[in-house]
């Protein structure tokens, strides 16, 4: 792996058990649940205890390129930030570690949508592809939510070139750190829209489309589904959020 996307001399926590979860995982199930329901569930990917380390780098200015504050560009209440290169080993190791299943489902899922694009099974050939685009400023960000926020439905596009799954991590716990807040999906297929709540607890991942997943025809074929993700209204606490972008920004 390239020194400039995975930095193992970063300090973090040991994450031994995290690349035993990430081994263990059944992909089979996982794309399932992503053709069938336009999203998948990984339990308890991070426990409570990375889940707070990885909160807790909000503060540390100096993890992070850029700052957004959500009511300046009307995308919803709240804040966020966009991780500096070189990433912390864990965010690296999620980010290189998931990218190889992900691009074999993104690449099936591609050929159903009769779209000429396709991935490599390596992350850093495809960061290669972004910057050799322009696309080189770092994707994953960390998100704050507190009373009052919410996130409106919208999809991280940043340049020309989009990988089509992304994933994001709750890092808090519905009930005990914040409530409402929950992460919600639409999909647009043929003039209809359809939404849906996805329930989430504290390490728990979704996986879901950054735009478009193909449908079965109802007689044969594929249609495209446009997707799009926010987070409905925080009632009270706060909410904290590990967002994985696959694709660089412009």
């Amino acid at each position: 792996m390239s020194a400039v996307f995975f930095c193992p001399a970063v300090p973090d926590v040991s994450h031994t058990a995290l690349l035993d979860r990430l081994d263990a995982l059944d992909w089979f199930q996982l794309e399932q649940q992503l053709e069938h329901h336009g999203h998948a569930c990984i339990e308890r990917l991070l426990d409570a205890d990375t889940c707070a380390l990885l909160a807790g780098l909000y503060s540390n200015d100096g993890a992070f390129r850029s700052r957004v504050v959500m009511a300046r560009h009307n995308f919803g209440q709240g804040e966020y930030k966009y991780f500096a290169y070189p990433l912390p080993t864990l965010l690296a190791t999620l980010r290189h570690r998931l990218f190889p299943p992900l691009a074999r489902i993104s690449n099936r899922w591609q050929a159903r949508l009769g779209l000429e694009t396709r991935y490599p099974e390596a992350l850093d050939a495809f960061l290669m592809r972004c910057h050799r685009a322009g696309q080189t400023r770092p994707t994953p960000l960390l998100l704050r939510y507190g009373p009052g926020d919410y996130n409106c439905m919208h999809q991280d596009i940043y340049g020309e070139h989009n990988f089509p799954l992304q994933a994001a991590v709750l890092l808090s716990e519905p009930g005990r750190d914040f409530t409402g807040g929950e992460f919600a999906l639409t999909e647009h297929l043929a003039g209809a829209q359809r939404a849906e709540v996805v329930p989430l607890r504290q390490g728990d991942a979704v996986i879901f489309p950054v735009d478009l997943r193909p449908v079965p025809g109802k007689r044969s074929g594929f249609r495209r589904a446009a997707m799009r993700h926010g987070v409905s209204l925080v009632h009270s606490g706060q909410r904290r959020t590990l967002g994985l972008i696959f694709h660089d920004a412009t």
